[in-house]
């Protein structure tokens, strides 16, 4: 599997976008395409990158709505009815697990989204393989050498999917715990990025994984079919998520998760989450902060 550099990945999201932006967000220098976590487009206003955590303008040319649509057909390869399920949920993921934000007018049918027009606004978020990142914790989430049931919890842009991936890569691999069997639901294809067939973002050779299809519905996929030491899910969202884990952890899987939000009182509020607490699903959490350019992970032990 060919390893990427953080610049390198970068120059592989912009691929999406269309000539005029791609050519600006190339133009960067090789310090920012490093740093660089999102491009943001807004009909009306120049591009604009984020840079730990910081947007800042590129200055060119506002955006066309014109170019937005471009973006989605690059993003789709011209094959927009093939992605239509994800463009109602508001994202694209292309090659290498790089997802595409998008806003616009909702087309609603019987009370759902079907689709989005009139697109307003988009967000290149990059992904990125960062070998090492869950070596800092490995140990203390893995009592007696085996992983114990984590969830990560923290809000948007910190990094959950990049330790989960880490996290996913070490077990599998065997990397300072007993090497065990994996099984992922990527839904959106962010974590493993598959790509005919093959993870673009490597999971580590024991790693099974569904994408493209809802969690809850790939979680018992791959509790029926592929006899899973470890479960692993990214953003834990809906009812039927926790259900699903819940179903899970009772055949004795561990679980590995993440999920939006600040810390343990999110958890003991939110009504979503709180069964995740009540039955004892997980026994650590990590919660992510940013330090300047550095993430700092603090491990608390839910449970014994």
């Amino acid at each position: 599997m060919t390893r990427m550099t953080a610049a390198q990945s970068c120059e592989q999201a912009v691929q999406a976008l269309p000539f005029r932006l791609r050519r600006e967000a190339l133009a960067l220098s090789e310090e920012d395409k490093r740093r660089a976590e999102e491009f943001r487009l807004r009909v009306g206003w120049s591009m604009s990158v984020v840079l730990d955590g910081a947007e800042r303008s590129l200055g060119g040319p506002p955006v066309r709505g014109e170019e937005l649509e471009q973006l989605v057909e690059i993003a789709s390869r011209a094959s927009l009815h093939t992605v239509l399920d994800q463009v109602r949920r508001g994202y694209l993921t292309v090659e290498g697990g790089h997802r595409i934000g998008l806003c616009g007018t909702a087309v609603l049918q019987e009370g759902e989204i079907r689709s989005l027009r009139a697109l307003s606004s988009a967000n290149l978020r990059i992904a990125r393989q960062v070998r090492g990142a869950a070596a800092p914790i490995l140990d203390g989430l893995c009592p007696g050498g085996r992983l114990a049931g984590t969830l990560i919890l923290a809000p948007p842009g910190l990094g959950k999917t990049t330790l989960l991936r880490d996290l996913i890569r070490s077990v599998s691999e065997g990397e300072g715990c007993a090497p065990l069997r994996v099984s992922l639901a990527d839904e959106r294809g962010e974590v493993a990025a598959l790509y005919s067939g093959c993870p673009q973002l490597d999971v580590g050779w024991r790693t099974d994984v569904v994408e493209g299809c809802p969690k809850a519905q790939g979680l018992m996929l791959l509790l029926r079919a592929m006899n899973p030491q470890v479960l692993a899910v990214d953003e834990v969202t809906a009812p039927e998520d926790v259900k699903a884990l819940m179903t899970a952890a009772g055949c004795g899987v561990t679980l590995l998760a993440t999920a939006h939000g600040e810390g343990r009182t999110d958890l003991e509020c939110r009504s979503l989450y709180r069964p995740l607490l009540e039955e004892g699903l997980f026994r650590f959490l990590v919660r992510i902060r940013r330090e300047g350019e550095r993430r700092v992970y603090m491990v608390e032990e839910l449970s014994t």
